[in-house]
């Protein structure tokens, strides 16, 4: 469910997966129950979520940081803007200041918050008479009055969807399988690996030049043994390069050995240019073409 002040600070959590608690408001002021509503949806163990709600003839900036000044802000809670404007802060600032107003606390607070999914509520006629873009960040969160729980009559994916049981109060459900999937999406940017999805073919890919392979060559093929690529070429050139740091650190070493008998009557030039030529001799170079076809 969604909760302010007007909902109770010990709302019951029976049956609920996540609870959105309105945080701010404008420039001044805070759910006084913000605290208790928040510490209540924790001890359930539900996801958490904030909202803020506008004055849009204010700066969007600076209202966005009253919203995270004040929002008890943990890993894994969602954050929601509530765009709506019939009250009388809102409803005499033009639609499309509203509009670039949206556009402008969605993109602030995700730069704010980039491991945090940020979206957006409203209703279907701020959704379909004064949205242009679809632009609602990380989610929708969709109001709808008389329709049915999941059912709340729009083509847009959407995540969350507010709706009116037979009593009048707001309840919400999301579009997860249960509450493992909502708190797994949740906290999706925070725990996705860089590296999924990406195979020992891809890597081969990015780092073998398969057209560049002469007919009849008898070098590994990535195609026919991507391991051997991605494991085998790659781990030589790390080699390589280790060589070569190697190398030059000792060449280093032994400059600055001889650097420390000048006075003993040893030509140190003649000595460090011979000895950089053998080095220079022996060092295994290395050129790697690591671009792999485009497109």
């Amino acid at each position: 469910m969604d909760v302010a002040d007007y909902q109770s600070a010990t709302f019951s959590t029976s049956g609920l997966d996540f609870v959105f608690v309105k945080a701010t408001e404008g420039l001044s002021y805070t759910n006084p129950l913000l605290a208790a509503q928040t510490r209540r949806g924790r001890d359930a163990g539900l996801v958490v979520g904030f909202y803020h709600y506008p004055h849009m003839a204010n700066s969007p900036q600076a209202e966005a940081d009253y919203f995270l000044s004040k929002a008890p802000i943990q890993a894994g809670d969602i954050i929601g803007f509530d765009w709506e404007g019939y009250d009388t802060a809102n409803q005499n600032v033009p639609k499309s200041r509203q509009l670039a107003y949206r556009d402008a606390w969605l993109s602030y607070v995700k730069d704010k918050l980039p491991t945090h999914r940020v979206g957006m509520y409203c209703n279907t006629d701020y959704w379909l008479n004064v949205d242009k873009t679809s632009t609602c960040g990380d989610f929708l969160w969709i109001a709808t009055g008389g329709l049915p729980a999941g059912q709340p009559g729009i083509k847009h994916p959407w995540t969350f969807h507010q709706y009116s049981t037979a009593g009048g109060i707001d309840h919400d459900v999301a579009n997860f399988t249960d509450r493992a999937a909502l708190t797994a999406w949740a906290r999706g940017l925070i725990e996705e690996d860089p590296m999924a999805g990406i195979t020992k073919q891809d890597i081969a890919d990015a780092c073998w030049r398969t057209d560049d392979i002469a007919a009849g060559s008898t070098e590994a093929h990535p195609q026919a043994n991507p391991t051997w690529v991605a494991e085998t070429y790659l781990k030589g050139t790390f080699e390589n390069t280790v060589k070569l740091l190697a190398q030059e650190a000792a060449q280093a070493a032994a400059i600055a050995k001889l650097a420390s008998l000048v006075g003993s009557g040893v030509d140190t030039a003649t000595v460090v240019a011979a000895v950089q030529t053998a080095i220079a001799d022996a060092v295994v170079k290395v050129s790697v073409d690591v671009t792999g076809p485009q497109g």
